[in-house]
């Protein structure tokens, strides 16, 4: 009696045990799945750019120098004005040149006068040898007296010219169109003596340049690259250029780059881009630091992913979180380039079709099955076109 009782108790408690196991299968099976959104990867034209930093230029940059020496009677502008060219800028006292013109018109008169009568000479020799009423060496001392007569008036001449610059030198212009820094000189001062005095420097800043500079690794890879025809490049003068402004800000005018330098720098190993952008506020002013995103060359093939996609391992080995036809997660390592409008570049890794996890990774599992939310993300949270496909 008692053992038929312990087997009765012993069957009992096997039947609990398998009841309950297939309770907690059944829990398992039906244990709700993970929700994520996911974005469809696609290939489209993807600009390449790169960050590089360089100096504000001034693209055109005149130094007003005293041309002549004198003392200066008046300054005409106001500092840190607008000036066009052929603006007055300095009065230089003009009564010394005004003087050697008035001489040198004076010695030129004389010139002529003497070039008159020596050619007036000339003729009556010339009269006077046909008769033989002269000799022939006294004819060629008239011809001569004329012909060095002649080069006096012409020296005369170049004098008084000469003269006359030196006095329209006595007032300074603008030499260029642009803003006009502190003057140099006061009135009273003495330039010029011995030297060209600078007066004052005139840039032009609208629009203005941007030299910037990068490594000869980094453009050979460039161009490696568009020899192989990964990348197509951009056309001369219409590559885009985006300034980045001290706190991080990008300025609001689009510039453009205008050519790249043919020499290397040899103790940098860097190579100088010139950009230009427009400046009509004037916001951008010569000498200051800069950092500019350019745009080199454009990947007809391009792909790219929000940047909430990426994950890294230990080992610090970037990767995203792919679906399967079954909804299962696996883990893909990709290569990646720069950072573009908030999308990590991938150049490696992904292939068009490609279906992988932008929201809910931190309950995706590898190797699980994971449902996927088709609803529309709020326009101010979707990353692109693919996002929630």
């Amino acid at each position: 009696m008692s053992m038929n009782l312990l087997s009765r108790l012993g069957l009992l408690a096997i039947a609990m045990t398998l009841a309950a196991c297939d309770q907690s299968s059944n829990a398992e099976d039906q244990a709700p799945l993970a929700t994520v959104r996911i974005e469809t990867v696609e290939a489209r034209p993807l600009s390449i750019s790169s960050e590089l930093s360089g100096r504000i230029a001034a693209p055109r940059m005149a130094e007003v120098r005293a041309r002549v020496a004198g003392v200066v009677l008046q300054r005409n502008f106001r500092e840190g004005s607008d000036v066009k060219k052929g603006d007055v800028l300095f009065h230089i006292d003009p009564a010394p040149f005004k003087a050697d013109l008035d001489s040198a018109i004076a010695a030129l008169s004389k010139a002529e006068a003497n070039a008159f009568q020596a050619r007036l000479q000339e003729q009556r020799y010339a009269q006077l040898i046909d008769d033989q009423a002269i000799s022939g060496q006294d004819y060629d001392n008239a011809r001569a007296n004329a012909r060095q007569a002649a080069a006096d008036v012409a020296a005369s001449k170049a004098t008084v010219e000469r003269a006359r610059l030196n006095l329209g030198y006595a007032t300074v212009t603008a030499p260029i169109s642009g803003r006009i820094g502190r003057a140099l000189v006061t009135e009273g001062a003495l330039v010029g003596q011995n030297e060209t005095t600078p007066l004052a420097l005139i840039q032009q800043l609208n629009p203005i340049h941007a030299d910037l500079t990068q490594s000869t690794r980094e453009l050979n890879e460039l161009r490696r690259a568009l020899r192989a025809g990964h990348l197509k490049e951009v056309a001369q003068g219409q590559a885009k250029a985006t300034l980045i402004q001290d706190d991080g800000s990008l300025y609001p005018l689009p510039g453009k780059l205008l050519f790249t330098d043919i020499t290397v720098d040899p103790g940098t190993g860097q190579i100088i881009l010139r950009s230009e952008f427009p400046n009509p506020d004037l916001d951008l002013l010569p000498g200051s630091f800069v950092r500019v995103r350019l745009e080199q060359a454009v990947n007809q093939q391009g792909i790219s992913v929000p940047q909430r996609a990426i994950q890294r391992d230990s080992a610090g080995i970037a990767q995203v979180l792919l679906l399967d036809d079954q909804q299962r997660v696996a883990q893909q390592p990709v290569d990646l380039g720069p950072v573009q409008n908030g999308r990590w570049v991938v150049t490696g890794g992904l292939k068009p079709g490609d279906r992988i996890v932008v929201e809910g990774l931190q309950h995706a599992r590898p190797g699980e099955k994971v449902q996927v939310d088709d609803s529309p993300l709020p326009i101010a949270q979707a990353s692109g076109p693919s996002a929630g496909r």
